[in-house]
């Protein structure tokens, strides 16, 4: 007789034993935490304001890319208008003076050619005939002049017309760079209110108070509105009212007053209400004017802040600054110590 015989259970040893116990504990775990399996990533508020702030200066860096691409946009428009005017005015004395000469062309195929030999053997006045074959040579000498200016101005036609082919490519690489900069900018400030999205309410909340004492502190007591210092005269004095002026007003993307600022726009409008003209970018303005260290430092001098000098600020005394801060924060005063300084310059 045949016998039924239960089959063996083989039992869980190394390996596998211990692969067994890790995902009977994971279920457990995902269980405890509401069946989720996936622990909290939420950032704390110290994580999202050291990454907020990151975001916030390469953002101000993409945007002082932008005031340079601009700058240069702005002038290859210039020089192409010109280009193209001078082109065409030209052009219209080319048109004219090749119009002249075809005219005359035109009359001595009409009138056909006569011998000069002939002419003064049928001439009653040999005289007047020479005469008159002098005035036809100084006539045929004006006519190669005239020939000769048109192949001429063909040539610095041509000559004007590549250059502006030169400078529409120009153009339009400021262009592509002006686009490319804005949208950096753009997605590092979408990506710092990403951050900000992912705090709770009350997280929120604390984030946005400790971000206000923070400004509060930096702040200190401002001086009002259109005043200078005692001890300041001359154009500095005039670039630093101009800024006190500007306490309060909204931090604007590539903007240089009166409703608003950048970093660098703020600095230029300062100066330009002193009758300094600055460059708008705070790398060329840190090359304007002559470098002074920080312990040369006196109102009216631009200071400039980290690495890349991305960052500038106008120097009003006893270590503060003025400055448009970034996106959100208008124009205030604030220490300089607060940044990594990076130069100082005086421009006049």
């Amino acid at each position: 007789m045949a016998s039924h015989r239960k089959p063996k259970q083989r039992s869980l040893t190394g390996g596998t034993a211990w692969t067994a116990a890790a995902v009977a504990l994971a279920g457990a775990a995902a269980t405890a935490m509401g069946g989720t399996g996936h622990a909290d990533t939420r950032p704390t508020p110290a994580q999202v304001q050291a990454k907020v702030d990151r975001y916030q200066r390469e953002a101000e860096e993409a945007n002082e890319k932008y005031n340079g691409a601009k700058e240069k946009a702005d002038e290859a428009r210039q020089a192409l208008d010109e280009l193209r005017d001078e082109a065409a005015r030209r052009t219209a004395r080319l048109n004219a003076a090749r119009n002249a000469l075809g005219a005359f062309a035109a009359a001595q195929y009409r009138s056909g050619t006569v011998s000069p030999t002939l002419r003064l053997a049928l001439s009653s006045s040999p005289e007047q005939y020479l005469r008159r074959a002098s005035l036809a040579e100084r006539a045929g000498s004006r006519r190669a002049a005239a020939v000769a200016s048109i192949a001429r101005q063909t040539r610095q036609l041509r000559r004007l017309r590549g250059e502006a082919r030169h400078t529409l490519d120009q153009l339009r690489a400021c262009q592509g760079a002006l686009a490319r900069h804005k949208r950096d900018s753009r997605e590092k400030l979408a990506a710092a209110e990403a951050l900000l999205d992912r705090l709770t309410d009350e997280q929120r909340r604390r984030y946005e108070a400790e971000r206000a004492a923070k400004a509060a502190g930096e702040a200190g007591r401002d001086t009002p509105s259109g005043a200078a210092a005692p001890s300041m005269s001359g154009r500095a004095a005039r670039a630093v009212s101009y800024a006190y002026g500007a306490l309060g007003k909204p931090y604007v993307w590539g903007a240089t007053g009166p409703y608003g600022y950048d970093c660098s726009g703020l600095t230029q409008a300062a100066w330009r209400a002193a009758g300094v003209a600055l460059p708008r970018t705070t790398y060329t303005q840190i090359n304007a004017g002559r470098r002074v260290s920080r312990a040369e430092l006196a109102p009216g001098d631009l200071v400039f802040f980290y690495s890349g000098v991305s960052h500038v600020g106008l120097y009003i005394g006893d270590g503060r600054m003025i400055h448009a801060p970034r996106p959100g924060a208008p124009v205030r005063v604030a220490p300089i110590d607060q940044m990594p300084f990076a130069g100082a310059t005086r421009p006049a």
